[in-house]
């Protein structure tokens, strides 16, 4: 695993930002799980986005929330890219004064988690074919109305792909919304060693 770290002079009125990018070896293209904390301030999460579209970098899913300090956000992205690659958008991210630290978190033992809502439209004698999908994936009913039936899940990237993929054999799918990819890093941070 290689590891790099910065820490520039901190700005008027913040603490010394610590930042950490991490990365797998091998230059294969893979899917990447990336952690950023921000600070929280007027077009921060702007000027993090505007550096993946001006350089050509795609970003398949992207959520942002605050953390336990109310002063620090934390965005999770997935992009996909050989180490050179993400190795490039580390840097470029550490260069953005709003930044506190990045962390590929594909490079250790981590969680990921996505959330699903999906809207079916079931047709008549169908219902009894969707609980045992429901059942298989871990899926639960949030809401039966004549409008619709939607479905939560809550697991792994493939999972809530597959799922989708099964109800659709069986009702209609009006409508997906998929929270993209959340990730935390399953190692204990060293005291000291800062956000990651």
């Amino acid at each position: 695993r290689g590891r790099a770290s910065k820490s520039p002079k901190a700005r008027t009125g913040t603490r010394a930002p610590r930042y950490i990018w991490l990365f797998p070896c091998g230059c294969r293209r893979v899917r990447h799980i990336i952690a950023i904390l921000l600070q929280n301030e007027a077009g921060a999460l702007t000027r993090v986005a505007g550096l993946f579209s001006t350089r050509g970098y795609n970003i398949e899913s992207l959520s942002v929330a605050a953390t336990e300090d109310p002063t620090v956000s934390r965005i999770t992205l997935v992009t996909q890219g050989s180490e050179a690659v993400i190795h490039q958008i580390a840097s470029q991210l550490l260069k953005l004064v709003d930044v506190v630290s990045v962390e590929d978190m594909t490079s250790g033992e981590h969680l990921e988690r996505e959330l699903l809502l999906v809207k079916l439209e079931v047709p008549a004698g169908k219902r009894s074919s969707i609980d045992p999908i429901l059942a298989r994936n871990g899926a639960r009913v949030i809401s039966d109305k004549a409008a619709g039936l939607i479905v939560e899940l809550t697991s792994s990237e493939g999972a809530v792909t597959r799922l989708i993929e099964e109800l659709a054999t069986v009702a209609r799918v009006c409508e997906v919304v998929r929270s993209g990819a959340l990730g935390i890093s399953q190692a204990v941070a060293q005291g000291g060693a800062g956000r990651t």
